[in-house]
């Protein structure tokens, strides 16, 4: 979890386990690169060479297929280390680390897909996700292309709209249509390599922050085996897998570039006390609060990251709709909160967070995590589970029985 990051490093240490110095040292390249990736709108090729060469994109596969048997709370670590230092490679990672989720998690019986899960883990692909599909906007549970089936194989032609870092992916999943004859609503997920599709570039992308992840629109073609199209519903991928372990990933990330922000706040903070011998600038009760809602923030993550592992024992109770309730919120609030938090932190810093350049510069860190309210923008979130809250009803108490 975020909050036992540091005791969980000692004990790796102690046992032997390089799990967070190899995170530490894809963190430092992700830092030394996040401005220019930041200036430029590109890739962070540099980061991402290092995740690769750390074999850090494997590791929720198991062991037989090239990963490392972890969970969701260690690819959190990952996504908050990285989400401090460049905001783009933490989103990429939590967006990557979903989509194997959800291809390990719903293989089910097919015989092919351990073949996939080990090239995926041997070779350490890097997978982008087609979900946002035409005019559709954030409706990832409704397609209009079709997988089409004929002498053994699929095709797919695709106006993926959005696809985060999808020219530099060495593979894609996609929803799709279950046929031609299906309704739209009637989903499943395949799974594309490269050498199986070609992307032709529809939209650029040149917004404020998180300019990193390359969000650009492309008409996807895709030709494969019939195996590639996972056999599991995507109704049932969307609520075990998509919805719960993308959430819980980009509060993650969200906590990172919270956290980067109040370390300048708190820098910032020390250094104008020192020299004001003592006294504290203007701006210290802003790092105060900036503090305090990044504790909150980090233990609404954990506590969302412990109810899910202990459900997906049972997956069964992944269904419930106060779970499925609690993931949008979280999403929402967690969003929320890391946009007070950097808040706080510029405030903190004045002039000197406001400035673009400089050790104590919020600039970037606002910028991208301003994003995280319209990634599925949280007034849609918000109206889609009025009901559910209503359903819900408010807890009898706030001590569980033991």
């Amino acid at each position: 979890m975020l909050a036992a990051e540091i005791s969980k490093a000692q004990e790796d240490t102690e046992a032997g386990d390089d799990f967070s110095a190899r995170i530490g040292s894809a963190v430092a390249v992700a830092a030394k690169f996040a401005d220019a990736v930041d200036e430029g709108a590109r890739f962070p090729r540099e980061a991402f060479d290092e995740l690769k060469a750390q074999r850090l994109l494997g590791i929720l596969l198991p062991k037989r297929f090239g990963g490392e048997d972890r969970n969701v709370a260690e690819a959190a670590q990952v996504c908050y280390a990285l989400g401090r230092v460049c905001s783009s490679s933490a989103m990429i990672y939590a967006m990557h680390a979903a989509n194997v989720a959800c291809v390990m998690i719903h293989a089910g019986n097919s015989e092919k897909f351990p073949y996939y899960l080990r090239r995926i883990g041997e070779e350490q692909m890097l997978i982008a996700s087609s979900t946002t599909e035409g005019k559709n906007g954030a409706n990832v549970r409704s397609s209009a292309s079709a997988i089409i089936a004929s002498d053994g194989g699929v095709s797919l032609d695709r106006d993926a709209s959005v696809v985060s870092y999808g020219a530099s992916a060495d593979a894609i999943v996609t929803t799709a249509r279950r046929s031609p004859d299906s309704l739209p609503s009637d989903q499943v997920l395949a799974l594309f390599f490269k050498e199986d599709y070609t992307l032709e570039r529809t939209s650029k992308w040149n917004v404020m922050g998180m300019r990193g992840t390359c969000s650009e629109g492309f008409h996807l073609l895709a030709k494969g085996e019939l195996e590639q199209v996972l056999p599991e519903a995507y109704d049932k991928i969307h609520r075990r897998s998509m919805v719960p372990v993308t959430h819980l990933l980009w509060a993650a990330c969200w906590a990172g570039v919270a956290a980067g922000a109040v370390e300048r706040a708190q820098n910032f903070t020390r250094k104008i006390s020192r020299a004001q011998k003592g006294a504290l600038p203007p701006g210290a009760p802003f790092a105060t609060q900036a503090s305090l809602a990044l504790m909150q923030l980090i233990n609404l993550v954990d506590s969302s990251i412990a109810d899910y592992l202990g459900r997906a024992e049972e997956p069964d109770t992944l269904d419930e709709i106060s779970f499925q309730t609690s993931l949008n919120l979280l999403k929402v609030s967690a969003s929320e909160i890391a946009i007070s938090t950097v808040m706080h932190a510029f405030n903190a810093c004045g002039i000197a967070g406001y400035r673009s350049d400089g050790e104590f510069s919020v600039s970037r860190p606002l910028r991208d995590i301003l994003s995280s309210s319209v990634m599925i923008n949280n007034n849609r979130i918000l109206s889609n589970v009025a009901s559910s809250c209503l359903i819900g009803g408010v807890p009898d108490s706030i001590v569980k029985p033991r």
